[in-house]
């Protein structure tokens, strides 16, 4: 008996964020016809590539034993610098890889001072947060960039990364948006890395027990230096997308990013403490925080409601956590 119900935690432990997903996809479909249609759901997985993106880089992060809440404020500086650069003609070819640097150095500041400031990640990255989103309202004035199509030397370029769509030839009536497949390339890309590769089993060390790993020759330092870059390069990218499909930038934009990142990373069995979880699980923690935003908002519920709802979501997959 006490076999078999072991065997049942463990099922559930794999795949119960699955299970969740399907449960509450097939229950909101039930309720709303919109829901399932083939075009909300199109619309949904577009969505969630910006979360996806970020939490991609939180679980790194978080596996290594860390947390990064400057994830939102780096996605709107990151797309404000290249908003301001577009707007003052720079070529989009230029402007989009600069912006992608800048997203890597706000993160690798943030490492600077969990490694070698030695401060608390929460700490740290709260500061880069309040410093960052502060950067942004200076370069803006607290204004919005708007119109940046048209200030693009190649409109079309910049258009495509959050607006354009992909024709399959298997399948031509159906246009898959770009930011999907560039989400479904970064999760086979982030799936391969943490499988497959020294860095990844390096991080899982870290995570799991710093001094160890520093004992058994892991550079603990550059590991974490490491994954805060890849949180900045992700959410700076994740910036870039949005103010292509939006075609402006503003400096209060990606706010509350973090929670989302979180929650999904959470949802999808990441140990808060670092050291344990699956790329995985966070896509399908992203896909069950989308799939609660876009059910939420067609059924009529107020943000208000929404956000309480995320918080609950968040509290029982931390405790499902500690209890594992």
């Amino acid at each position: 008996m006490k076999k078999e119900n072991k065997n049942i935690g463990a099922f559930l432990s794999e795949y119960g964020v699955f299970i969740a997903l399907a449960i509450l996809v097939v229950i909101i479909s039930a309720i709303s016809p919109e829901f399932r249609q083939p075009g909300n759901f199109l619309n949904l997985l577009r969505q969630a590539s910006f979360n996806g993106l970020i939490a991609f880089g939180m679980t790194c992060v978080i596996l290594s034993g860390g947390i990064d809440l400057s994830v939102g404020s780096t996605f709107a500086l990151s797309a404000i610098v290249c908003a301001e650069m577009i707007g003052h003609g720079v070529p989009v070819i230029v402007a989009v890889p600069v912006a992608l640097l800048v997203g890597v150095a706000l993160g690798l500041i943030s490492g600077l001072l969990v490694t070698k400031g030695r401060l608390q990640p929460f700490i740290a990255t709260l500061i880069t947060m309040t410093a960052y989103r502060g950067l942004a309202m200076i370069l803006t004035d607290g204004k919005p960039i708007s119109r940046l199509a048209e200030s693009s030397g190649d409109s079309l370029l910049f258009k495509a990364l959050g607006k354009g769509n992909v024709v399959c030839d298997f399948l031509p009536a159906i246009k898959i948006p770009i930011p999907i497949l560039i989400l479904l390339a970064s999760f086979g890309i982030f799936y391969f890395l943490l499988k497959h590769t020294t860095f990844g089993r390096r991080l899982y060390a870290t995570g799991s027990n710093a001094k160890c790993a520093a004992l058994s020759g892991v550079n603990i330092d550059r590991v974490k230096m490491s994954v805060y870059g890849i949180s900045g390069f992700l959410s700076a990218l994740a910036g870039l997308i949005m103010i292509s499909r939006v075609d402006s930038a503003q400096p209060i934009m990606g706010s509350g990013y973090e929670l989302d990142a979180i929650a999904a990373v959470a949802l999808g069995g990441t140990s808060m403490n670092g050291g344990r979880g699956r790329i995985t699980g966070t896509i399908a923690g992203v896909l069950i925080i989308a799939v609660l935003n876009n059910g939420l908002n067609i059924l009529g519920v107020t943000s208000y409601y929404q956000n309480v709802i995320k918080a609950v979501v968040i509290l029982v997959a931390v405790l499902a956590d500690r209890k594992r």
